[in-house]
Order: structure tokens, then sequence, then C-alpha cells
């Protein structure tokens, strides 16, 4: 058994069998992208918004939703049945409501797809596309994703996040009010944060009350702003001891209830520039449970409270 309450294993246990994501490209941007918060978009992202969709952004969204799920039944073969509709690339929630039903129906109206999971960011879910997103939970499974990456407003600054930790907790309260289930994103290692200022931006997430969690290392990626930084070397470069040392200490603040969706990071390999380690994403993984296993500790082992708030309509 695990150390840590999995997010995939949740699914399994709420669908009764394995769940698989199919990532998407709707074609959105980013706010902090368009000048309508900030020019560039966040240092750390590359030119594809940090995606890892299988299908090329090029193709038609239900293109791309149904070569996805080919490509996982060619994999897994009878085991891949059912999905959820992973809107990762960019923002969203960052369209006009016509715009956003007319994406989010393509996932709805798949007869193999239980859920879908939304990524974006606290400064474009205004109560309309709250009240829209609380409507689809009301037919389907449903995530929220906000990025946080960090609870310190001082290096949301330095990366260009454009928005702030206050605005990320307006949002995660409107959305909790209706009920909705979670993400919260954290990157660890980013510049200039000490151990205990990422333990602070966990613990920030765990007051909150989020429902999951995704953290991973930073990733250093060619044709971002911090590719350019890093060859300047502005950004040093930490060990996979460091990283795996930052993610077990985390673990032990997060109640057990906290789903765990995420511990490291796909960086593509193609774009990857630094930490080479982290291409290994198996490898690190077992170094995370056999440091928890060393420590003889297992997830909210120092836990403050036992949130999360609640789990809604989503939820099922």
């Amino acid at each position: 058994m695990l150390p840590y309450n999995q997010h995939s294993e949740a699914l399994k246990r709420r669908f009764g069998q394995k769940i698989f994501k199919v990532t998407l490209d709707a074609g959105f941007n980013c706010p902090n992208r368009d000048g309508n918060r900030a020019w560039g978009g966040c240092t750390f992202c590359d030119a594809s918004g940090s995606s890892a969709q299988i299908a090329p952004p090029t193709m038609p969204l239900a293109a791309q939703l149904t070569t996805g799920i080919a490509k996982w039944q060619d994999r897994f073969g009878s085991k891949a049945q059912k999905f959820i509709a992973y809107y990762q690339a960019f923002t969203n929630t960052y369209a006009p409501l016509e715009r956003l039903r007319e994406v989010y129906q393509v996932a709805l109206d798949h007869p193999d797809v239980v859920g879908l999971a939304i990524g974006t960011r606290p400064d474009a879910v205004p109560d309309s596309v709250l009240d829209l997103l609380a409507e689809i939970a009301q037919q389907k499974y449903l995530w929220v994703e906000y990025g946080l990456q960090s609870a310190h407003n001082s290096t949301l600054d330095y990366i260009n996040r454009a928005h702030t930790v206050e605005e990320y907790s307006d949002a995660v309260q409107r959305t909790q009010a209706r009920g909705l289930d979670i993400c919260g994103h954290l990157i660890h290692g980013l510049p200039g944060e000490t151990p205990q200022m990422m333990l602070q931006s966990v613990q920030k997430l765990v007051d909150l009350g989020v429902t999951g969690i995704k953290i991973h290392s930073l990733h250093i990626l060619k044709g971002s702003v911090m590719a350019q930084q890093y060859r300047r070397g502005e950004i040093p470069m930490f060990s996979q001891q460091d990283y795996v040392t930052w993610v077990c200490d985390s673990l032990e603040l997060l109640p057990w209830e906290v789903e765990i969706h995420r511990l490291t990071g796909d960086g593509l390999k193609h774009l990857l520039i630094a930490p080479e380690w982290s291409q290994d994403k198996r490898k690190v993984l077992e170094a995370i449970q056999r440091e928890m296993q060393y420590r003889g500790t297992r997830q909210g082992a120092k836990a403050r409270q036992a949130v999360p708030k609640t789990s809604g309509p989503g939820s099922f």
C-alpha cells in the first residue's frame, strides 16, 4: 500500500475500474500572455502552455479526444474503457461562455468519458463560469485544477504569474461554494524559495481545503524565459534527493483525505533542459516511496487539521 492517497486509486474505487486521462488542447490563451494581466506568460512555461497532449493541438478537439482514447486502447487493450478529458494547455476557462460550452460539450457527449478535469487560473473564473462548471458537475465527474505554484506573492511576481495569493484564495472559496472539487498545483524548487517557503505553500492549500494536489519539480524548458535565466547562471538547480525530501515533508502536512494527483512532472524530453533526473518518473516516485518508508511515515503524519471542506456534485 502506498504511503499516500493516490488519485488514480481513488478513481478506481469510485468507478470500479482504471480510468485513463486524455490531455486536450482547446486552443485557449492565458491572461498573462495576451496583455490582459501581463505579457509573455509564466517564465517557466514553454510555447505549448505546459501541455503534454497526445494529439497535435491543430487537430479538432473531438479528434484529439478520439485519438487519445485510441492510443490508450492500443496500449492497454480492453482495460482502457473509461476516460477523463483533461483540458490542460493554457487557461481552459478563458473564453466567452458560449465558447466554453462548445468546448466542454465535446467531452460531455462522448459515451466513454466519465469526467472532466479543467486546468485554469484563479483570475479566469468569474461567477458565470463557475456556475457553468457546477452545471457540468451535475452531469459528469469534474475537477477544477488551479495553479498556485507558490503561496508567496514575491515568487509569483518573479515568475510572472500575474495573480496574487489573495486572488487564488478568493477563487477557491467561490469554487467551493458551488461544491466543486479542487486540485491545487505547486512547483517545488522555484528560484529564491527555501524549503520552509515550499512547505508554507503546501500548508496554504491545506488551510484552503483543496480536495487534491499536484506537486512537481521546477522544469527548465526550451523556449521559456527561465531557459535564458538558467543559461546565464541565474537559476540554481537542485538534486533529486533535495526534491524527494521536499515532497516527503509536504506529504506529511497533507491530510489523508487530500488526493495526490501527481508527485513529479512530465517535462517533454525534447524540451527539457534541467533537471535531467526528472526524465525518469518511475525512479523519482520510487525514491519518494523509499524515503517515506525509511522515515516510517505516511501522508498526514504531521497534518494540522483534517480538511478538505466538501466533495460536491462532481463526486457522484
